[in-house]
């Protein structure tokens, strides 16, 4: 075989593959789309009827308090079987309420719970063939698949599920991050495919370095994890609020009280994005270390306040206040959560404002 047909067999190789790598990202995104449908089933047939609430209501104790409900009996094929009551763990700081933790998005429900592990199931499924699709991404070029935005969106995307999973499988009770996960990586792709696509192509030299995938990778499993942390962190904002009107003596309308009474207590969302956020921390330390470095070696300098390294910092600076700030006593609570927002802003702010509307010298990695 001659070079210009060796040449020209790898040309097409490398295309075929970057077909198939796009097949299988479209396929991930029907099959993300079935789990979101799986996602609502499960808030749905899950949610408490108006028989369980009358019921709850009338074994309330007269402090107000709700007593211990019976075990729950469901019909099945020749008998009956008992669905086992969630494990009701109380978390909270001294001086904050004593809120259990809610049953999770099945509500305690078995019809609820099938429909959220068909969801998983889903995810599981979804996960692998996206995962497959940034492989293939990555023959096609033969490099890592991290050289433009619509590179790092499907790898981005992918690591985020993959986070989740491996919350699931550690045995952490996130099923509740289910529905707005699968939801936001949606969009997420449907923003990669259609207005971030770039075709396959080499990398400029500057880029062509080990530091690629040393940096990048990081830079990927950080934002991934900040958006893990993000999730909880507004969800905790909602339930603070309405335990508040509880505290209160508010009445929270039908759709609220269900879907809030199944999260986690306030505190313990709370608990999770601050654990969340402060163990991939220093992994976002090392990020900026690792660009400096690179940046070195690329360009002669380690750091010349380009706007993506200006950003990086500043996202450090305001993840590094977050931390303070939940360290501090008068500063826990919706306080720190309101930076914990503002910190990840800013670094969506560093991947998407930055690549698309300034110019630095990180432009030339393309859209």
């Amino acid at each position: 075989m001659t070079l210009a047909a060796a040449t020209e067999l790898a040309a097409a190789t490398n295309e075929n593959l970057a077909n198939l790598s796009n097949t299988l990202i479209y396929s991930a995104m029907a099959v993300y789309t079935l789990a979101f449908f799986a996602y609502i089933a499960e808030w749905t047939f899950g949610s408490r009827s108006k028989v369980s609430r009358t019921a709850a209501a009338l074994t309330a104790t007269e402090d107000g308090k709700k007593a211990a409900a019976p075990a729950v009996t469901v019909k099945k094929a020749g008998g009956t079987a008992v669905l086992e009551r969630p494990k009701v763990v109380t978390r909270a700081a001294a001086g904050a309420r004593d809120v259990p933790d809610g049953p999770g998005a099945h509500g305690g429900d078995e019809q609820g719970d099938l429909y959220g592990r068909i969801a998983v199931s889903l995810t599981v499924l979804a996960f692998a063939i996206e995962f497959g699709g940034v492989l293939t991404r990555a023959l096609s070029v033969q490099r890592a698949p991290w050289g433009n935005m619509y590179e790092f969106n499907i790898t981005f995307s992918t690591v985020a599920v993959g986070v989740y999973l491996a919350f699931l499988a550690l045995k952490k009770n996130v099923r509740w991050l289910g529905l707005p996960l699968v939801t936001t990586v949606l969009l997420d792709l449907g923003l990669a495919v259609t207005v971030l696509y770039t075709a396959s192509d080499q990398l400029v030299p500057a880029l062509d370095s080990y530091w690629l995938y040393i940096h990048v990778s990081t830079a990927i499993f950080c934002g991934a994890v900040f958006y893990v942390g993000a999730m909880s962190t507004v969800l905790y904002l909602f339930k603070d609020s309405y335990e508040n009107k509880l505290a209160t003596g508010g009445r929270p309308g039908r759709f609220a009280t269900s879907v809030m009474e199944r999260l986690p207590a306030s505190a313990s969302l709370d608990k999770f994005s601050y654990r969340v956020n402060a163990a991939v921390f220093p992994l976002w330390t090392f990020t900026i270390i690792a660009g400096a470095i690179w940046a070195g070696d690329a360009w002669g300098r380690y750091w010349g306040w380009d706007p993506k390294e200006t950003w990086s910092f500043i996202t450090w600076v305001a993840y590094a206040c977050y931390l303070h700030a939940r360290a501090t006593a008068g500063w826990k609570g919706r306080k720190a959560a309101y930076i914990a927002l503002a910190a990840f802003a800013c670094w969506l702010f560093n991947y998407y404002g930055v690549n698309i509307f300034v110019t630095g010298k990180h432009s030339y990695a393309g859209v």
